[in-house]
């Protein structure tokens, strides 16, 4: 499903830049049990939360989806 590809993805991603989840989320401006929800692909998340996290981890958005 898509919400679990997307959340698998933002966590490969957030991973690679070496923060927690705590610290990303408050790098964002993002309640850290609401992001770990997005990760656990259990959120059906925004397309302006989408964005945040992908300005976040400093890709674009067509880099966030482009393994979906």
């Amino acid at each position: 499903m898509i919400i679990e590809d997307l959340g698998k993805r933002i966590r490969k991603l957030r991973q690679g830049i070496g923060l927690s989840q705590e610290k990303f989320a408050l790098k964002i401006g993002m309640d850290r049990t609401y992001f770990a929800s997005v990760e656990a692909g259990k959120r059906n998340i925004s397309i302006i939360n989408i964005k945040k996290i992908a300005d976040g981890l400093g890709v674009t958005l067509s880099a966030l989806f482009k393994e979906l």
